[in-house]
């Protein structure tokens, strides 16, 4: 299984399926991150958290732990 955590910067993904339970299952998806998106890996900070991505045409951070509960491919 690889995670958005584990994109690397410059590549686009396809979401396969978002792991986690209740609200924060549901407050990714209402960022917009659903199954069958596409979603392009801008920029991670020095540290690796956050992660920037570009999803439906507009960017949008992410921390480590929520980028490790969506599968990708």
């Amino acid at each position: 299984m690889k995670t958005l955590r584990q994109a690397k910067v410059g590549d686009t993904v396809t979401v396969v399926k978002l792991h986690g339970e209740g609200a924060v299952k549901r407050r990714i998806m209402d960022m917009g991150i659903t199954k069958g998106v596409t979603v392009h890996i801008r920029k991670v900070a020095p540290l690796g958290d956050p992660v920037e991505v570009n999803v439906r045409g507009y960017e949008l951070s992410l921390r480590k732990a929520d980028a490790d509960m969506i599968e990708i491919e």
